[in-house]
């Protein structure tokens, strides 16, 4: 039995068996969305076979299972980053438990910057795909076929289409666009920005890509919602950092966690 099926295995025995429809990452200060979780099983990562322990502040480092808006599901509250160990597998783990539990559908946030003037702080955007300017693959090392995978439509369009649908029934702005991962830990250079512009970024940050590559090999259907803190490197005054990142990731909190508590319920 692979690691992931026995942690799959722990999180049956404590939450219950009932399949949730749907697994959420939070990003970077977007654990309040836990908040809203009704009869929540919360376990820490440090309790679940093969879960790495986030190092990162604003990353609670636990997975809770409960009900949102009346749809049963399962929240990561912090991942696990590249920059943190140099491992671009370092989420594999609790992507294939999630996938082991029978989640079809994967749902990730993440705290970026923007390459686009008119999307500031506080806008949300839709990814509808991704540049994986790292080069770094989760997939590296996989050992057969199953590692080559077709990664067109990595961002679901039906998914993507319900996430707007419920933003508009909410009037909320869901902008959509490119995200650009970085390895992190240190911010983008404005020369990087203004490469990784020209090659089609609407959004940069440091996390999402290695998810998204690893719930589509599992078979999951991905939707993804970046929440932005900043303009990227060299389009504003104040300098780039992580109580930045923090503090307008909470100003934007009650919109994404509207935004994902009805995606959850249109799910159901």
């Amino acid at each position: 039995m692979a690691v992931w099926d026995d942690a799959a295995k722990v999180l049956k025995d404590k939450a219950g068996a009932e399949m949730p429809v749907a697994g959420i990452v939070l990003g970077s200060g977007l654990g309040t969305l836990a908040e809203d979780v009704v009869d929540p099983i919360t376990i820490p990562f440090s309790d679940l076979p093969g879960f790495p322990v986030s190092t990162v502040s604003g990353h609670a480092g636990s997975i809770m299972i409960g009900t949102l808006r009346g749809a049963r599901v399962a929240l990561l509250a912090g991942r696990s980053h590249y920059y943190e160990r140099g491992d671009a597998s370092a989420m594999a783990v609790p992507v294939r438990t999630l996938a082991s539990l029978g989640i079809e559908v994967l749902a990730l946030s993440n705290a970026a910057g923007s390459t686009q003037r008119h999307m500031g702080p506080g806008s949300l955007m839709a990814l509808n795909d991704h540049i994986n300017f790292r080069g770094q693959d989760p997939l590296i090392g996989y050992p057969d076929d199953s590692r080559f995978i077709d990664m067109s439509n990595a961002y679901d369009p039906d998914l993507r289409a319900k996430l707007h649908s419920v933003a508009q029934a909410q009037g909320t702005k869901l902008n959509e666009g490119v995200y650009a991962w970085f390895s992190g830990p240190s911010f983008e250079t404005p020369a990087e920005i203004r490469a990784i512009t020209m090659l089609g970024a609407d959004a940069v940050g440091m996390s999402t890509v290695p998810e998204t590559i690893l719930a589509r090999h599992a078979g999951m259907r991905v939707a993804a919602v970046s929440v932005i803190t900043n303009l990227a490197a060299g389009m504003q005054a104040e300098a780039l950092s992580h109580d930045q990142t923090k503090r307008e990731s909470a100003k934007a909190a009650e919109r994404f966690k509207n935004l994902f508590a009805g995606f959850a319920e249109a799910l159901a």
